[in-house]
Parts: structure tokens; sequence; C-alpha cells
């Protein structure tokens, strides 16, 4: 794995700012419209500081997230601390991994960037989802991994990270990218084919993250129609990928 001291620091410093509201919002609502019209039970693999699983609890659902990192899972008591009680109470923070379990959904976000080899955690979220069980995962583009720099005017790192695949340059941790594709190929492969995938974060991606955001609903909805379509969701800093497990 790819894992610095610093990446729980810098995902929870990244993750602040007011634009990362539009990933959030955009992962939910695919994944709520792509859920079984009632509660059901999700685990949340490196679920992190719980924003996600949170936004997923509003909505009536049970969620489980599983995290190594003792820094990320303070941070998501301290988010739980400000919900309603009923919220809490859907939401489980497990220390670590969780292994068993038939989930009606299975989330994997911002994870795979940070693991030199996406297949055994591939392997792991089919394992834990149920059959018909809907597997959400958010990876960094491979496609679109020159964008970000290129738009800042950052041409050198842009030039190198074209060329290397990867994002480059002294502002980023180490990471590595996904072709949709590809991952789609392996899930099918695991027994869990692709049923849809969304472009995230194809208009904000580059802008500065201090002040507030004017028109949110409107970026929000310009975000969600371009990012299930051609040529738009290709550019997208982000692509979450959803599968279903076969019975």
């Amino acid at each position: 794995m790819t894992w610095t001291p610093m990446l729980a620091p810098a995902y929870l410093e990244h993750t602040r700012g007011p634009l990362s509201a539009v990933r959030f919002e955009l992962v939910t609502r695919a994944i709520l419209e792509n859920l079984p019209d009632r509660p059901c039970d999700i685990v949340d693999v490196g679920g992190g500081h719980a924003r996600q699983a949170i936004m997923l609890a509003r909505a009536g659902h049970q969620v489980t997230v599983a995290d190594p990192d003792p820094v990320m899972l303070a941070a998501a008591r301290r988010n739980l601390a400000d919900e309603p009680a009923e919220v809490r109470e859907r939401v489980r923070l497990v220390p670590g991994r969780v292994d068993g379990g038939a989930f009606d959904a299975v989330c994997c976000h911002s994870v795979l960037a940070y693991l030199d080899d996406p297949a055994p955690m591939l392997g792991h979220l089919v394992a834990l989802a149920g059959p018909g069980g809907l597997l959400s995962v958010l990876a960094l583009n491979a496609d679109a991994i020159a964008m970000r720099s290129g738009l800042r005017g950052d041409w050198r790192d842009g030039l190198a990270s074209l060329r290397a695949g990867r994002q480059v340059g002294d502002a980023y941790l180490p990471a590595r990218a996904d072709r949709v594709e590809d991952l789609a190929e392996r899930l099918a492969g695991l027994g869990a084919p692709a049923s849809t995938w969304y472009g995230v974060r194809i208009f904000t991606d580059h802008r500065d993250d201090s002040g507030p955001i004017d028109g949110l609903a409107d970026l929000l909805e310009l975000e969600w129609e371009a990012g299930a379509r051609d040529p738009y969701r290709r550019v997208a800093r982000l692509f979450h990928l959803l599968a279903v497990k076969q019975a």
C-alpha cells in the first residue's frame, strides 16, 4: 500500500473545503438512486471520517464504517457527535477490516488510489456483498490524470502526470489511478458486472476551494447531468462505478 502518515491529515484538509460537497452529494445521489426502496445494510470500506456514511444514514440506512486509521475514526466520532441520535444510531464504526456478511451495498471510495494493486480489495468488496448487492467504487480517473494540473496552468506537472499515468507534483501525495473499463472488467470477472458509472468533479476539481460557492444547486445539477454522459464524464477527476453482485 502507498501509505504515508500524512494521508489522513491531508484527506481531512482536502474534504474540509466547500467544493468537497460536490463529490459527496453526487456520490450519495447515485447510490440512493440505485438502492432498493427500503432501509438497507451498507458497509463503507475505508469510510474514514464517516461523511458519506452519515449522508446515507440520514436517508434511513444502517451503515458500518470500517477504517484502520485512528485519525480518521476520531474525525468520524466528531462528525457523528453533531448528528441527531437517530442518525448516530444507524452508524457503526469498526477499527480495521470487516470480514463476512451479506450487505445490501458495499462502498469503497477514494481508497484504490492508495493500493498498489486493486485486485485484492475488489475481491474483498465482492465477498462482502450479498446476492444482488450494490458495489459502489469511487476511483481516480487515469484517463484525465493531467486535467487538474493543466487547467491550473501547471504545465510541467500536467505533462509529467500524463506521461506517468499518475498524479505528479510536490502538492500531491503518491496516488495510483485506474480506468473505468479495467475496474468494470475485473468486477465482472468476480461476478459483479457494472451497471453504470458517473464522472465526478468535472467542472470544479481545478478550482480554489477556500471560498463560498455561488449557485451550488445549479452546479450540482450540471455535474450530475454531465457526469452521466460522454464526453464530459471522461474528463472528470474521479469516476464512480456501480456494479451488482450476481445471485
